[in-house]
């Protein structure tokens, strides 16, 4: 509420009200601390919340799903998530196995996300080769669906690392400046992928001047603002 503390200068809707009417998502809740884990115990009980700064009792209407990265319905991997919690939230359970355990979903998957990638970084979406098929087959991926997603970006920057054998090559007709220009525009594109747009972090990552870096951007026709994080 406006004034519950210094610098409160205007009242601001919490993420728990504001989901009222709607569905409430709590991720890695294995890894919530153990005060947090009371308050939010006595919401999903009470079905209602006080806002910092007032003594009234707000009524919520919402359905919760929670996610966590370990079994909680082990006791020992729960040594500190309170058994009351989870069993008040342990009322539908969807188990989804990694995705060494369910190899038939990693090319549809990839695919999915090689062309939001693609999408993101204005690039065309490039073909699957045999060695990136390989690798998506036989590697375990221990980081799941979040290290799929990052290969793919590699990927759609042609930046992924898999060594292509000539059988994977498919000449297009390019000239060797052609093919370098390409190769430029990629480079940038995953400085600025990295660095999430930032232009000081990324010409230095390149170790080009300022002035180069905005020309390169204006020749290859990359907008800056895409790779801004958060957009």
């Amino acid at each position: 509420e406006a004034g519950a503390f210094t610098g409160a200068q205007k009242k601001r809707v919490g993420r728990i009200e504001h989901s009222s009417g709607g569905t409430l998502f709590l991720d890695e809740i294995e890894s919530m601390p153990l005060s947090t884990q009371v308050k939010h115990l006595r919401v999903l009980e009470s079905r209602e919340i006080t806002p910092l700064g007032t003594n009234e009792h707000r009524p919520v209407d919402l359905r919760v799903v929670a996610a966590a990265k370990v079994d909680l319905g082990s006791a020992d991997q729960r040594v500190n998530f309170r058994e009351d919690l989870f069993y008040r939230l342990n009322v539908v359970t969807v188990s989804i196995p990694p995705l060494r355990e369910r190899r038939d979903d990693i090319m549809l998957l990839f695919t999915h996300f090689l062309h939001r990638a693609s999408a993101r970084f204005k690039t065309d979406v490039p073909e699957i080769t045999a060695a990136q098929r390989s690798y998506l087959m036989q590697h375990d991926w221990p980081g799941n669906v979040r290290e799929l997603v990052h290969f793919a970006e590699r990927a759609a920057l042609g930046l992924d690392g898999i060594e292509t054998t000539k059988s994977d090559i498919e000449s297009d007709g390019s000239s060797l400046p052609q093919a370098m220009e390409r190769y430029e525009a990629r480079l940038i594109q995953q400085a600025l992928a990295a660095n999430g747009g930032d232009v000081r972090s990324t010409i230095q990552a390149l170790g080009i001047p300022r002035k180069t870096f905005y020309d390169k951007l204006q020749r290859h026709g990359i907008d800056r603002s895409d790779y801004v994080s958060g957009k």
